[in-house]
């Protein structure tokens, strides 16, 4: 037997001169297996660091039934945000007896399609997503729900698909940040947003819009950019500050975008918050680690996770009916750092 590959239930079978159904059932103590043999095989098995194939086992005994494995798709792993869900996600299907199978979509719509394929031939019992941003045809998400797979987005949901969902308070979470730059005394506050073929795009804007329109603010056209990123908001901001009536203050898409912002602000000589206030959303690690630090709505992706993870297995168990589309909201909060007046 090498040493430097994984051992296997053949190998157990053939160094203890046993039938491999025998190792299989002593490895899950089957009465029906001797004390003596199941105790010799456990030992051999600890002894050589031998750890059952949980999945390929499960497909072996389901060749029709699902397994209790969740297929999780994220964007990126990358983004505190997506790794804080995914952890509320595992926790609760943990803890309920289910484990979750990962994959990255890398914010791309054939592979995401390829990720929805690989999850229905390896038979979990249901998905949980966030879709790439350049998708915009959803037969693959369809074809899931079709074939009886619970399907349960978060924080970017698809609205050609009639399916259940998570979300934080997108449109809320905005319009308070925005209340409050108004509040502080600013009134040509620029609004870093994804596409506005995303729906937290859209409810994030228009939370904006609707803060700045019920305070008596006209919008202003140029001070409403597309950048989701760090590295673009560097590009754009810097002759947005440059412009006599600059913005005093900036709503970012999120704390990258908004951090990108204030680097840029201090490189350029002003005082953020004195000359300019910045508020980004996610409240992830970077927030506390920027000088100062940052302003953001915090949207509790650990909650997220945990909601999405118990709507799918209250879909796979029954506890709701798999006709019944499950809408929940996730409140945001403010939190006022230094990047603010």
């Amino acid at each position: 037997m090498k040493e430097s590959s994984p051992i296997t239930m053949k190998d157990i079978a053939r160094e203890l001169g046993v039938s491999v159904a025998t190792v299989s059932r002593a490895l899950k103590d089957s009465p029906r297996i001797s004390k003596e043999t199941r105790a010799a095989v456990k030992a051999f098995a600890e002894e050589h660091h031998f750890f059952p194939n949980v999945i390929a086992e499960s497909l072996r005994n389901n060749r029709t039934k699902p397994m209790k494995i969740i297929g999780v798709i994220v964007p990126q792993f990358t983004h505190f945000y997506f790794s804080s869900i995914l952890s509320g996600i595992e926790e609760e299907a943990s803890a309920r007896g289910y484990r979750i199978m990962v994959a990255q979509s890398n914010e791309k719509y054939s592979r995401e399609v390829e990720i929805c394929k690989s999850f229905y031939e390896n038979k979990v019992c249901g998905v949980i997503v966030s879709q790439a941003k350049d998708t915009n045809q959803y037969e693959h998400f369809q074809r899931l729900i079709d074939h009886g797979v619970p399907l349960v987005f978060y924080d970017r949901i698809c609205t050609g698909v009639n399916s259940s969902r998570v979300v934080v308070d997108d449109y809320m979470g905005a319009y308070t940040a925005v209340n409050y730059l108004i509040g502080t005394g600013c009134r040509r506050i620029a609004f870093y947003g994804a596409s506005m073929k995303l729906e937290i795009t859209k409810n994030r804007f228009n939370g904006y819009h609707d803060a700045l329109v019920n305070n008596n603010i006209q919008p202003e056209e140029r001070f409403i950019k597309y950048c989701d990123n760090r590295a673009d908001a560097e590009i754009i901001t810097p002759a947005l500050l440059s412009e006599p009536d600059r913005p005093d203050a900036f709503f970012a898409v999120n704390d990258d975008t908004a951090i990108g912002i204030l680097y840029t602000a201090k490189r350029m000589g002003l005082r953020v918050p004195d000359d300019v206030s910045i508020c980004g959303f996610t409240n992830g690690h970077r927030a506390i680690a920027c000088d100062p630090m940052l302003t953001t709505v915090e949207q509790r992706g650990m909650v997220v996770g945990e909601e999405a993870a118990n709507i799918l297995v209250g879909l796979v168990e029954g506890s709701i009916p798999k006709d019944k589309i499950e809408k929940r909201v996730v409140r945001t909060r403010l939190i006022v750092r230094g990047t603010t007046r």
